[in-house]
């Protein structure tokens, strides 16, 4: 089988269910698939255990091609058969009572019935990320990061005028966590990946309880093994929000991460890992509510309900205390 993702980072991550999926069926079947990956998740598809170092390549007559559209159609010529994930097919599934919203249940669901068979696998259905050595992680804590209380603010985002918290108002919300604990705090505010390599930027003066460091540039891999250093995350609603939703260190341990969902769906786009927590707007509700995509759907929503501004930093401070209490950290 060969897997071909080259969209979107978060589309990829909560697909990576469906590639599950397709492993489970063909382990019922004989032995275990001989599963190659590319594209530029080829490292996070071997790190969550659906496939190997050792990039077997198989003939073209034998190879089911699963991925997204842009991957299929780098990848499957003369595939024997393709499977295509899109995030806007795989419908809400409910079963022995329980619904099962969340994008990773979605694609292993659709494909079980599609294949007539139940498969093996429960809920979460979305896999976890492995952790390597890091030489980032060393430099970090070699300038005395992760030694105390450590949050990671996602600022990356695809659609900044909509779905950006922004990094002002993620600091306030460090700041509260701190006073509310009474403990410093350190920021790492994470920004998108520009390919001019990997910035950091200390803050511009004084903030209140916390040291803030920017982080630019940073590709998914390293972050894979930094987020689980972190005792919380918090971010836009982006693939790298989902990243740290699924980073685990060795002893399977990761932080609570939450979610910030402005437009979609805060209940499909979101890992189903139980660490896995969501902050949403009124429109943000309404479109899990009724399972509705304003894009598919073509819904134009009321300007005051677009932006992330009504979620106020002091109410989104309680809810992560609440949390960093929860989890022990």
């Amino acid at each position: 089988m060969k897997v071909a993702f080259h969209g979107k980072l978060g589309d990829t991550l909560l697909a990576l269910s469906a590639i599950r999926a397709l492993t489970d069926w063909a382990g019922l079947q004989s032995t275990p698939p001989l599963v190659r990956a590319t594209g530029p998740y080829a490292d996070l598809v071997i790190r969550a255990g659906l496939a190997t170092e050792n990039q077997t390549a198989l003939p073209d007559s034998q190879r089911v091609v699963i991925g997204d559209r842009p991957g299929i159609e780098a990848a499957a010529t003369g595939a024997a058969a393709t499977v295509v994930c899109d995030p806007a097919g795989p419908p809400c599934w409910s079963a022995d009572g329980k619904a099962h919203p969340d994008l990773p249940a979605r694609y292993y669901l659709a494909l079980e019935r599609r294949l007539g068979i139940r498969l093996p696998g429960t809920t979460p259905f979305a896999p976890t990320l492995a952790t390597r050595s890091s030489s980032l992680v060393e430099q970090l804590q070699a300038a005395g990061w992760f030694t105390g209380l450590t949050i990671a603010g996602i600022t990356a985002t695809s659609w900044p005028e909509r779905k950006d918290y922004t990094a002002d108002r993620f600091t306030e919300v460090a700041e509260r966590i701190a006073e509310a604990r009474r403990f410093p705090a350190q920021l790492l505010l994470i920004g998108g990946q520009d390919g001019d390599g990997i910035r950091a930027t200390a803050a511009e003066g004084p903030r209140r309880f916390v040291n803030v460091l920017r982080l630019d540039g940073v590709p998914a891999a390293h972050l894979v093994d930094l987020f689980p250093h972190c005792d919380l995350v918090v971010g836009n609603d982006t693939g790298l929000t989902h990243l740290a939703a699924l980073a685990r260190r060795p002893d399977g341990a990761g932080p609570p991460v939450v979610g910030l969902y402005a437009r979609h769906s805060h209940s499909k786009w979101r890992s189903g890992r139980p660490n896995h927590h969501a902050v949403a707007t009124d429109l943000s509700d309404r479109m899990h509510q009724g399972d509705l995509c304003p894009v598919r759907d073509v819904i134009i929503p009321d300007p005051a309900d677009l932006h992330l501004e009504t979620l106020t930093p002091a109410t989104l401070a309680r809810l992560c205390v609440d949390l960093l209490d929860g989890s022990g950290r």
